[in-house]
């Protein structure tokens, strides 16, 4: 068959176009992973402009407020990093066979539009303390229900993220931390790990 013909065309189209889904979803399924890598690549880069800052001391969002050398580099991370997190909520949500699970890929979604609003209202605004502590709150809990969700095929996943949830609470609960640094290092490690089990779970699937 000519490549010029119009069949030949449509299913060239139609292959591309399914080629191009997949790597899209493909993206979306390890976003939470890729908005982590953001994450710390934008910070390091920042401690990198800010030989101040201390992790022992200092907060992280310190990178981003007005005594940093550009700011805006830790700030737009996290603008950056939220596309990731909205793009994983995205996934959760179309993959998703119960309402519980929709739920819970919409915490995640929240808490993405939660995490841009870290980078939009800086350290030292007024409403930076109440949106970075609810972008902790509802990734967690964005987690937990999506969990809740796959109960009945996949309970084993539940009780990981249960253990994982848990492990976040009582470590910010109990542990006295030395800075507000090492409390998000460890917050942002767990969801990291959330992000991944999330991953091996669905290519297992």
């Amino acid at each position: 068959m000519d490549r010029g013909h119009p069949v030949y065309i449509a299913v060239g189209n139609i292959y591309w176009g399914i080629t191009i889904y997949r790597v899209i979803r493909g993206v979306m399924r390890v976003s939470g992973i890729i908005a982590s890598a953001v994450f710390w690549i934008f910070t390091f880069i920042s401690i990198s402009r800010n030989t101040w800052f201390d992790f022992y001391r200092d907060a992280f969002s310190d990178l981003g407020g007005s005594r940093a050398n550009d700011p805006w580099i830790y700030n737009y991370g996290l603008i950056v990093a939220s596309i990731f997190v909205i793009l994983l909520s995205l996934d959760m949500i179309m993959i998703s066979r119960t309402k519980i699970g929709v739920v819970g890929g919409s915490y995640i979604s929240i808490a993405g539009i939660f995490l841009a609003l870290i980078g939009i209202f800086p350290a030292g605004t007024r409403p930076h303390t109440f949106v970075s502590t609810w972008f902790f709150i509802q990734a967690f809990i964005g987690f937990l229900i999506y969990g809740l969700g796959e109960f009945r095929k996949y309970p084993g996943y539940l009780a990981t993220i249960i253990i994982i949830f848990i492990t976040a609470l009582s470590g910010a609960i109990i542990i006295r931390w030395p800075s507000a640094a090492t409390i998000e290092a460890y917050e942002i490690i767990l969801l990291t790990v959330a992000s991944l089990i999330y991953v091996i779970k669905h290519r297992f699937q």
